[in-house]
């Protein structure tokens, strides 16, 4: 579906949008329209009448902070919407860390007064969002730096960003500077979420330099588990030397299947089978080259298929690989810390089941919810604690993913992005009425 940019405008500040009730029949039509399974959840997604976003009986929307609208620091809202978490703020409003998906040739910028490399575009801004759902101010966080895709929140009240990119100047090409570094990329960064200005940014050199994608954090531990977006990336945990400081260092691991030496993990294991791990150490988790991940394998670690979105919730943490699975349309991992034990959650068996999960997060009503970043129509799909998958939202916009779902902390609000053209939505309704 095509986009005007007069469409994307006039959405802009949109209000509240009711979803209407239809029958059966109309509902049944509405999922042969979209070409989709219809699983448990919260029953079939109704059509928008303003083309943006599909949702079941009884949900609501309102979108903010799209892409190029005036922000408060006086700087323009950056494209890439993507990872995203949600923290407590004063007087009941919530604060939003939201990633931006940029390299230096991208036509947006994230724009900051002490860029971690000016050359680079991407970065973070943070929203404060009022308890109505509306927008109060929003400004830049963090700047310069390469591909912010994903990341996560730790329990100290901040967001970990994380560089989808492992640019250095020894790989410039002078011919072609359209995507040129300064200095070296690879890294995480963290961003409190009550800064009212931009942070200087710090790398955390020690968690390693790596095509990151995701981090979760153990609340109990303080350890914080990394995911890396390759086709044959591992599965890392980072213990710090100080819980909460991660800037002092730590120790990098890679995860090993305790019974399999170098386990490939992209197609063929069973569901719902805990495999006991154990962990490798990395010696050097600040290569000059992209080798973390082959220093890891040669000591046994396992590879999984494009490690993505993780999220950690009622003492499990959940991860997807986006092209796992035989049929390459995906996975989810379930990690449980106390056991040490592995398990495959759930593997796609068609794209009209589930299509390329990135993105990730535990609702506080049981279910996971994972953003789609497939080729065709874009779903947020939720997952029961059984395994079973539902539909419960639609991209009525584009074919462009989700991405950066994530709850308010009173669990009242679906918070997510449209990557492109860059649109915030904040979702709520019947959250207690999931069809069990």
């Amino acid at each position: 579906m095509t986009f005007s940019r007069r469409k994307f405008f006039a959405i802009a500040g949109t209000t509240a949008v009711g979803t209407l009730m239809v029958s059966p029949m109309e509902g049944l039509l509405a999922r042969q329209a979209f070409g989709r399974k219809f699983g448990k959840g919260y029953g079939p997604l109704v059509p928008d009448p303003n083309g943006l976003l599909d949702l079941p009986a009884g949900f609501q929307y309102r979108t903010f902070s799209l892409t190029g609208e005036l922000m408060n620091d006086g700087t323009l809202v950056a494209g890439g919407h993507d990872g995203m978490a949600a923290f407590p703020g004063p007087r009941n409003t919530v604060i939003l860390v939201r990633n931006h998906e940029l390299s230096p040739g991208s036509a947006t910028q994230v724009i900051g007064p002490r860029p971690y490399d000016p050359l680079c575009k991407g970065g973070t801004t943070n929203l404060v969002v009022g308890p109505n759902r509306q927008l109060i101010k929003h400004f830049t966080s963090l700047s310069g730096t390469y591909r912010n895709c994903a990341g996560g929140p730790t329990p100290w009240g901040s967001w970990i960003t994380c560089e989808e990119n492992i640019s250095t100047v020894a790989t410039n090409d002078p011919e072609n500077p359209t995507n040129n570094v300064s200095t070296s990329h690879g890294y995480n960064f963290e961003v409190p979420a009550s800064t009212t200005t931009p942070v200087k940014p710090e790398p955390l050199i020690a968690m390693g330099r790596f095509n990151h994608e995701a981090v979760a954090v153990d609340p109990k531990t303080g350890i914080v588990y990394e995911t890396e977006d390759r086709g044959d990336s591992l599965f890392y945990r980072f213990i710090p030397k100080e819980r909460g400081k991660l800037e002092k260092g730590g120790t990098l691991q890679a995860l090993k299947f305790k019974n399999i030496f170098q386990a490939q993990t992209f197609a063929g294991f069973p569901k719902r089978k805990p495999m006991k791990v154990e962990w490798v150490t990395i010696t050097d988790p600040n290569p000059p080259e992209d080798t973390v991940r082959e220093e890891g394998f040669a000591k046994g670690a396992a590879q999984f298929a494009r490690g993505e979105g993780i999220w950690y919730g009622n003492d499990e943490i959940y991860f997807c690989c986006t092209s796992g699975g035989a049929l390459e349309l995906g996975q989810v991992w379930r990690y449980i810390p106390a056991k040490e034990t592995i398990e495959l959650f759930v593997e796609s068996t068609s794209a009209a089941e589930l299509e390329n999960p990135d993105n990730i997060v535990v609702s506080p009503y049981g279910d996971l919810i994972l953003c789609e970043d497939g080729d065709d129509e874009q779903f947020l799909v939720g997952v029961t604690p059984k395994g079973e998958l539902y539909q419960f939202a639609r991209n009525a916009i584009n074919d462009r993913e989700f991405a950066g779902a994530c709850f308010s902390p009173d669990g009242k609000t679906l918070f997510v992005n449209i990557q492109t053209p860059g649109i915030t939505f904040a979702i709520w309704g019947p959250w207690t009425s999931h069809r069990d």
